[in-house]
């Protein structure tokens, strides 16, 4: 019990920042019309690929 208590005021911002990621990628997925690549092959990248997935969407995945 004494690690979590010692490392959880540093995964929590990161935790957030994940999610955070996250929304916004799928967010902007489902809004976009046109996007480079299947939308569906986007939302497993998105939710499965940490912090990567939602970043390599939001910089290569948009549309024009």
């Amino acid at each position: 019990m004494e690690w979590s208590s010692q490392w959880l005021p540093l995964i929590f911002p990161i935790l957030l920042l994940q999610v955070g990621l996250m929304v916004v990628a799928l967010v902007d997925l489902i809004r976009r019309e046109r996007t480079r690549g299947p939308k569906l092959v986007w939302v497993p990248v998105i939710l499965f690929i940490s912090f990567i997935g939602p970043i390599t969407y939001l910089v290569f995945g948009r549309g024009e």
